[in-house]
């Protein structure tokens, strides 16, 4: 494949990679500023019942596009570019896509599904189910504070690595 073909692949992965981080942080965020403080307002059944359906209808194709593929843009990246842009700019992909893999998806994997599938068990109208709720509402947003800070990390390095992969074009 020509060279210039692979560095403008590479870019153009690369773009989407740190498009993928950017979105995933907005809705870390989003989460953690606003709908869980909203939902800490309201009384426990209500909270649990609208958290179990956001966590339902959160698991579809368009999330984990973005979710996974963000990963994948990385590595691809990474692997497209390693003969075709800079090693700076491959530090701040590799950091950037580690950033991402590890406190992005290894930590929703490792803490938030859990705690998503703990309370999917539960009965909103139940006594365990408030119990669970004031647990999972200070647990998960930790977590979910965790991943905020790490995909806005990742998106600031995989775009100093756009930015820099444009200027040594």
């Amino acid at each position: 494949m020509d060279n210039q073909l692979v560095t403008t692949l590479a870019q153009s992965i690369l773009i989407s990679a740190a498009l993928g981080s950017g979105m995933m942080a907005g809705l870390f965020c989003a989460f953690s500023n606003f709908v869980m403080r909203a939902l800490s307002r309201l009384p426990p059944t209500r909270a649990i019942s609208a958290m179990q359906s956001i966590n339902e209808v959160i698991v579809r194709p368009a999330f984990l596009i973005v979710f996974l593929g963000t990963s994948v843009a990385c590595a691809l990246a990474f692997g497209l570019g390693w003969e075709h842009l800079s090693k700076d700019t491959l530090a701040y992909v590799a950091a950037g896509g580690a950033i991402y893999a590890l406190g992005g998806i290894a930590v929703t994997i490792a803490f938030n599904v859990p705690l998503n599938n703990r309370l999917a068990a539960v009965d909103p109208e139940s006594e365990e189910g408030a119990k669970m709720w004031q647990v999972y509402l200070t647990k998960w947003t930790r977590w979910n504070n965790i991943r905020s800070i790490a995909t806005i990390v990742s998106t600031i390095l995989l775009l100093l690595a756009v930015l820099h992969a444009k200027g040594s074009a």
